[in-house]
């Protein structure tokens, strides 16, 4: 029996206790909604998402060459923007449970977080208000369903940016670098993106990079649920939101964690006996908000809020939202990426 099988037995979760207790207090308000939640085989409506969810517009894979340039900046009005205006309200698909990043303050009653500020200041650009928003909780395996159904306008909610996800949605210019790597016990064996995975049960949220990286290697960990997928089956390896991993890790049932280096650190602040293994992130990745394919008004919008965020070093609203959030957990960061813009 592992040290971690051992410590679920004990029928106790570590850390601070805060991570079960804050998934329970994520409850739902009337500027929070909670969109349908449905595995890789189930819908959001009507369409499939997860790992091979496609979008009903696709865009040539060969035609994406750089995933990181998007429309350049502009103050102009357009149809995605008169609705957002004459309905009153920006809707945006956040996180509700990723802590210093979209997470609900149970004290408050609140979302706080790097992605709310930024969402807030969005709403702010186009309605003059950054209060005038709907916030609507979204599961990593649905961001792209509520977006080609209208459920949301954006979706602020650590995306990383690639060529598959480009043919399904309109992306803004990069807004936070990241990249992969193994959250894991302090105590654990495991020590990196590495052999030391070999046969080590390893979770990972649906429709995430972090699957895509261990479908590319694995180094022998088990990441993959052993069923057929349908509704009936309970996932145990692949779970519809982050954090779902990080309480599987408390409680024994897997060995080790793979997501994004700025998630993983937030977690690690919230439960002291686990942390991030390794020197480093295993691959470079960067978050852009999402937006409908073909919004090309509101991602340019987007983008003109995003170059006004990054102005004024380190007295820029980015900077001032990165050492609110994340400079404990990811010291060291000097300022956002520099923007891409395509040229045609």
């Amino acid at each position: 029996m592992t040290r971690a099988k051992g410590r679920a037995a004990g029928g106790g979760l570590r850390g601070w206790g805060g991570v079960t207790g804050m998934a329970v207090a994520c409850a739902v308000t009337a500027s929070l909604t909670l969109l349908p939640l449905a595995h890789s085989h189930g819908t959001l409506g009507g369409q499939g998402s997860g790992h091979g969810a496609a979008s009903a517009v696709p865009v040539k894979a060969e035609e994406c060459k750089d995933p990181e340039a998007s429309l350049p900046a502009s103050k102009a009005d357009g149809p995605n923007i008169k609705k957002i205006k004459e309905r009153g309200k920006l809707i945006a698909g956040v996180d509700q449970n990723s802590f210093r990043w979209g997470y609900r303050n149970a004290e408050a009653g609140t979302l706080e977080g790097f992605d709310i500020d930024l969402v807030r200041a969005i709403a702010e650009n186009i309605l003059g208000d950054r209060d005038a928003v709907i916030f609507r909780a979204i599961p990593t395996n649905q961001r792209i369903a509520a977006l080609e159904h209208d459920k949301v306008d954006v979706v602020v909610r650590t995306m990383t940016i690639n060529c598959k996800r480009a043919e399904q949605v309109a992306f803004s210019t990069a807004y936070f670098q990241a990249g992969q790597q193994v959250l894991a016990p302090k105590e654990s064996t495991i020590d990196g993106y590495n052999a030391s995975l070999k046969g080590k049960r390893v979770c990972t949220a649906e429709g995430s990079t972090a699957y895509d990286a261990l479908a590319a290697k694995s180094f022998g960990a088990v990441f993959k649920d052993a069923h057929d997928g349908t509704a009936a089956d309970e996932d145990q390896l692949t779970v519809p939101n982050q954090l779902d991993c990080l309480v599987r890790l408390q409680l024994g049932e897997v060995d080790a964690v793979v997501t994004d280096n700025a998630l993983a650190a937030g977690q690690a602040a919230q439960d002291p006996a686990v942390e991030l293994k390794g020197d480093g992130p295993f691959t470079t990745e960067y978050y852009g908000v999402a937006a409908k394919l073909g919004a090309d008004d509101l991602v340019a919008r987007v983008n003109q809020v995003l170059a006004e965020y990054r102005q004024g070093g380190a007295q820029s609203p980015w900077m001032t939202s990165y050492r609110t959030w994340l400079e404990e957990g990811l010291p060291g960061i000097e300022g956002p990426p520099a923007p891409k813009y395509r040229s045609n």
